[in-house]
């Protein structure tokens, strides 16, 4: 009975759990948040930089030739005479232009 009495011992305070939170939120911030931003603008570089002839993919996986490029869109030929238009953000570059680029 006397055990249920007892109060909890007095603990240290707020001071060690606020700087628990801020270095956890640290570190959240410097091994995940960060690098997806850095990740986020160097695609958004590589939508700027594509130009008509470009050979691109699609989210969608479907392969193809940047034919005409709009503010926010592409147009890209799929095939002869097949031309689609796809969001810029749905568009990236194709693996084997990228690898041919940086030979």
């Amino acid at each position: 009975m006397n055990v249920l009495l007892q109060a909890a011992a007095p603990s240290g305070g707020m001071g060690g759990t606020l700087l628990m939170m801020v270095a956890i939120f640290a570190v959240f911030y410097f091994f995940m948040i960060r690098p997806q931003q850095k990740k986020q603008k160097e695609l958004q570089k590589s939508r700027e930089a594509m130009k008509t002839g470009d050979k691109v993919v699609t989210s969608g996986g479907i392969h193809g030739r940047i034919r005409e490029v709009g503010d926010t869109w592409f147009l890209v030929e799929v095939a002869d005479g097949v031309k689609l238009k796809f969001e810029k953000g749905s568009v990236y570059a194709s693996p084997a232009d990228v690898a041919q680029q940086t030979k």
